[in-house]
Parts: structure tokens; C-alpha cells; sequence
């Protein structure tokens, strides 16, 4: 659908006129569905929410379940989608893992942080409008498994899949967290501690990962 065309005319003037009717749709419904819950949450409230018509929010979207796809896939796949060049970049996997972390934290924080709030509803996890995310997010599991349990020491007393886990659930958690700067990085720590690395080696790891960050940003 082309979301480039004007749209139907609004209830009231916009309060963000640099966000697009979609993005502002968008960003009203991750507020009520963390306010309220995705079930008690109906597309005439996000319209109210907006300023524009019930009738208008269907121009962008068929449906609140599509609503919070999109939310919820603009969480895990920008992450999902640069786990190739990572690895194909990083000198190793704690590197990666560290570098994976950076870019999945930058991710959450980029949208609106309550939807991975949203990530243990009822409706998330069992609905198949949702299968989609529910699939991408295992992946992306799958991925910081594979890094972690790569960059742990040998016999490291936890599993591949718990240490993916683990390092994921780390992540999620920026939604609760204070912001700061540095947050992005200090997460990525937790993860490479999780995996076993500490002092010389997880700074090792995290310089590497830096320098990844920066030739990614770096290229066009």
C-alpha cells in the first residue's frame, strides 16, 4: 500500500507534524496497549488518540492485530536483518555477540520501548496473526545462542540455548532500565558475562565489536 498519499482529512491538527498518519498511529497504539492491554485496546481509541476518524485508521491498517505486527516486527527485524554482516564483519563470535547486543538495545530504543512489554501477552504468544514475529524473535534467540555459547570459555556449566536466552531477556529489558548513554554497551557486557568473559577478554571483545559498530555506521 502506498502510505506516501495524503490520507483521509483529520479530526484535529497533527501534534507531531514530523511523523507521518502511520507513524503516528503507530505510536498512539504502543502507548495504549501498554496503558490498557492489546485486548482492551480498540481502534477507535487509537483514532481518539490520533485526532482522526475510525474510518481513516483503515486506510493505513485493516486491523489492530496489523498494528501491533508492525510494532512488533520493527522490534527484532532491523537486529534480524544484520546478523549476517556481523558475523561476516566480527573476528569472532564474542565480538559479534557484543556487537549483536549494541545494534539489538539501539533496535528497542529506536521505537516505542513498551513494546517489548507486549512481547509475554497472551495474544503474542499464541495468536497466529503473530506467528510471523513469534518466529523472527526465535531466530534472533537462535543467533545470540550460537554467539554466546561460540564465545564461552570451554566447560562452561550453561547451555547454548539458555545462554541465548539469557543474553536476549537481557536485552529486553532496556524497557525497564534508566537511560543512559552507555546503556547499549553495558548490556552488551552483561552478555558477554553471561557468556564467561570477563577483564582482558570481554575488553578485548568489546573493542572489537566497537570497531565492527563503527565501520558499520561508517558505510553507506
Amino acid at each position: 500500500m502506498n502510505t506516501s498519499r495524503a490520507g483521509r482529512p483529520r479530526v484535529r491538527e497533527s501534534r507531531h507534524p514530523d511523523r507521518t498518519p502511520r507513524q503516528e498511529i503507530l505510536d498512539a497504539a504502543a502507548a495504549l496497549f501498554g496503558e490498557s492491554g492489546f485486548a482492551a485496546t480498540s481502534t477507535r481509541a487509537i483514532a481518539e488518540r490520533v485526532g482522526i476518524r475510525q474510518a481513516s485508521l483503515y486506510y493505513y491498517f485493516p486491523g489492530k492485530d496489523e498494528i501491533l505486527l508492525e510494532l512488533l516486527e520493527a522490534s527484532v527485524r532491523p537486529t534480524l536483518d544484520l546478523v549476517d554482516t556481523i558475523r561476516a564483519g566480527a573476528p569472532g563470535p564474542a565480538a559479534a555477540l557484543y556487537a549483536l547486543a549494541v545494534r539489538d538495545v539501539g533496535t528497542l530504543r529506536a521505537g516505542p520501548l513498551g513494546v517489548a512489554t507486549l512481547y509475554l501477552a497472551p495474544e503474542v504468544r499464541q495468536a497466529p496473526a503473530f506467528a510471523p514475529f513469534r518466529e523472527h524473535r526465535a531466530q534472533l534467540a537462535a543467533v545470540y545462542a550460537e554467539l554466546a555459547a561460540g564465545a564461552a570459555p570451554p566447560h562452561h556449566p550453561v547451555g547454548a540455548e539458555v545462554l541465548g536466552a539469557a543474553c536476549l531477556h537481557v536485552v529486553e529489558m532496556v524497557p525497564t532500565l534508566p537511560g543512559r548513554p552507555d546503556l547499549d554497551r553495558e548490556i552488551a557486557h552483561a552478555c558477554l558475562a553471561l557468556a564467561g568473559l570477563h577483564g582482558e577478554s570481554a575488553e578485548a571483545a568489546g573493542l572489537a565489536g566497537d570497531a565492527l559498530l563503527a565501520r558499520l555506521a561508517a558505510t553507506p
